[in-house]
Formats: C-alpha cells, sequence, structure tokens
C-alpha cells in the first residue's frame, strides 16, 4: 500500500508540473518502502532508490524554475520558491547523511516528504499556478503576486498543518543528531590526537567520495552511472507526458591520433576543453553532459524536438571547432573536432534508453562516414 497517494487536491492546472508532482510521488513511495524493508533488515537497493529520488527532484526543480523564468513571475515568488528547492535537498541530504543516528529513519522521512509535499505543492506551486493564470488575465507579474499574498483558498489550512508537522520533525531530528554528536564528542575526547586527526581525515575523503561519486574525474563532467539513471529518467518522463527527448553522442575525431601526436597529457587537456565547450553550447539548466567512455560523450536533451537537438548538436560541432586546438594529424580538418550523432523523438516506452543510444550511435557513426567534423541526426 502506498504511503503517499496521489489525488485532484494535488492538481495545480499545470500539465507538465503534475505530471512530474506524480512521478515525485511515486519516487516518494520507492524510498517509503525501501526503508521499510532497510528497517526490517534488508537494506538491497536503498541506496539506489534514495539516489533516484533526489535526481529526479533536482530535475524536477530546475524545470519549475525555468518555467517561472520563462512566464516571468514576481522576483519575490520564485525567490522563495527556489529557496524551498534548496532546503529540500539539504534536508534530504542531511537526514540520508545521519540516518545512522535516527531511532526510526522510515518514519522521519516519511514524515518530513509528507509535511514538504503539502508546502510544496498545495502552497506555493498552487500559487505560482494561480498567479500565471492571473498573468494570462491580464495582471502584470507584480499585481499577480500581491493579489495572491490576499488570497485563502481551501488548501491553506492543510498546508498549515502540513508546515507545523514539518517543524515537529525536523526539531525532533535536530534533537536526536545532537545527542549523538554528544556520545561522539565524548569518546572522540577519549582518543588520542592521531586517531582524531585519522577520522576527520577519513571524513573529508568519504566528503569527497559524495561529490566524485558522480562525477567523471579527467573532464568534471556527468559519469556514465548518473548519465544512465538521468536518461532513464527522462525517458519515463518523456513517456509519460508524451513530449520528445533528445541524445548526442559526441566523439572526438581521430582522437588516438592526438594522443600518439601530442601525448596522453595533451590528450587529457584536450579533452576537458571540449568537454567545457560542449557544456557551454548546452543553451537550458536542464540539460545534461556526460562522459559516456574513452574520448566519446553524451547529452540528454528533455522536451526536445528534432530541430532542436539539430540545432544544439551543430553548436557543439562549431563550439569545438571554435577552440582551434592543432591536430596536424586528423585529416578532418587542422585543428581538434567533434562529430555528433542525435536522436530525438517521444520515446515509446520508459525503457527506450537503449533504444535511442542505439540511433544516436548510429547516426554518429554515419557522421564520422561522411567525413567526420559534423552532426548528423537519426531522422536525416
Amino acid at each position: 500500500m502506498d504511503t503517499f497517494v496521489w489525488d485532484r487536491y494535488f492538481i495545480t492546472g499545470l500539465n507538465d508540473v503534475d505530471e512530474q508532482h506524480h512521478a515525485l510521488v511515486d519516487a516518494f513511495n520507492d524510498l517509503s518502502e525501501a526503508l521499510q524493508r532497510s528497517n526490517a533488515g534488508d537494506g538491497t537497493g536503498l541506496v539506489e532508490v534514495y539516489e533516484r529520488m533526489v535526481n529526479f527532484a533536482e530535475f524536477h526543480f530546475a524545470d519549475e524554475e525555468l518555467l517561472m523564468s520563462s512566464k516571468g513571475l514576481d522576483p519575490r515568488h520564485v525567490q522563495s520558491h527556489v529557496a524551498l528547492h534548496r532546503q529540500f535537498i539539504e534536508h534530504v541530504a542531511g537526514m540520508w547523511n545521519s540516518r545512522g543516528a535516527l531511532q526510526d529513519p522510515a518514519q522521519t522521512f516519511v514524515g518530513f516528504l509528507t509535511s514538504w509535499l503539502g508546502l510544496h505543492i498545495l502552497g506555493i506551486d498552487q500559487s505560482m499556478a494561480r498567479q500565471m493564470v492571473s498573468m494570462d488575465q491580464g495582471l502584470s507579474a507584480q499585481e499577480a503576486y500581491e493579489q495572491e499574498m490576499q488570497v485563502r483558498d481551501q488548501g491553506t489550512q492543510a498546508m498549515i498543518q502540513m508546515v507545523g508537522r514539518l517543524y515537529q520533525v525536523l526539531s525532533k531530528q535536530n534533537t536526536e543528531l545532537a545527542q549523538a554528536n554528544l556520545h561522539l564528542e565524548e569518546r572522540v575526547r577519549q582518543r588520542t590526537l592521531e586517531l582524531a586527526r585519522t577520522n576527520e581525515d577519513l571524513q573529508q575523503a568519504n566528503a569527497r567520495l559524495e561529490v566524485y561519486a558522480r562525477t567523471d574525474g579527467l573532464m568534471q563532467i556527468a559519469n556514465r552511472a548518473c548519465f544512465d539513471d538521468r536518461l532513464a529518467q527522462a525517458c519515463a518522463s518523456g513517456f509519460r507526458q508524451e513530449r520528445p527527448l533528445g541524445v548526442l553522442m559526441i566523439d572526438v575525431d581521430h582522437f588516438k591520433r592526438y594522443n600518439d601526436t601530442y601525448g596522453h597529457p595533451a590528450g587529457d587537456a584536450c579533452l576537458q576543453a571540449v568537454a567545457r565547450a560542449v557544456s557551454q553550447a548546452l543553451p537550458r539548466v536542464t540539460d545534461l553532459v556526460a562522459r559516456y567512455g574513452g574520448e566519446e560523450l553524451a547529452v540528454i536533451l528533455p522536451d526536445t524536438d528534432a530541430e532542436g537537438a539539430r540545432t544544439v548538436a551543430q553548436r557543439v560541432v562549431q563550439a569545438v571547432a571554435a577552440l582551434e586546438m592543432p591536430h596536424s594529424s586528423s585529416g578532418a580538418a587542422p585543428y581538434v573536432t567533434v562529430s555528433v550523432g542525435g536522436v530525438a523523438r517521444v520515446p515509446d516506452s520508459k525503457d527506450a534508453s537503449a533504444r535511442l543510444l542505439a540511433e544516436a550511435d548510429a547516426a554518429l557513426y554515419r557522421a564520422k562516414e561522411g567525413g567526420r567534423n559534423r552532426a548528423q541526426m537519426a531522422s536525416e
């Protein structure tokens, strides 16, 4: 039985937002079930479920913030809305990292997520939707915001109750963490300085590992594991919403020759420069570039049709060529270039990742066969 139940009271009237909220509720349910299994001694898949939930939440927040920016909402609303997004990620990460000190991690997470859903959807998201309606009816962003501040809708009382529960959960969590820290400090005082230093080094190393776990060490972009998760989420979302999804595969032309000519250190610097150029060529915060393997990169373009994906692919080719990094043994050009293969369509299932990658890879092959230093779409 689901802990979190989606119903009509959560509807904002913004189709994309509502679809993502529904998917977020599903992710909360998956995490709740995994935590309950963990409480019973079965922690199988718990980390993966948590990471999928956080990744989708970050994707949803970025999409909402892009929507608010495109609609031109009052900055006061945008600022408070973005702050709630950041607080959610911080609180969830804090509870996750200290779950060992909590008496009942499942209950604490469920209480927090229940309260946050009320605060986020019944509160600020529905307020956002009402302001957009008012602006469509002719009000300015400032007028729509000030009018909203005077509105008392049916969800107000429920939201207040949810917020109260949220603070109760956070208060309980902070108390338990404070007690755990007291015990930890007492144990640390009983240890030698050398052990304390070792423990500090280990904590710092673990913190760095958390940051690097989903980042490619050389290129400082997303790694393959992060890419696979985000592509699976984007496919499921595109399939549910019947919205197109773009995928690009990017290969540095004749990179082996580059390494042979200039040496591996220069090759590493080349890959770093290409990664920066590709990242700067992506138009939106919701787009993702990742190292797919070796000198190959991959890009996810949510809600992007074939024409949009083609434009981005050509921009990537031009951005790398504009670096004008000498490559005397290329054969494609006297400087470093890339070939790009792309596909953009509505996923035919929530598990369409492999098919989209295969189509983009086939297009990449055709781009190479066509002379390299060019972009090729699967539909062409």
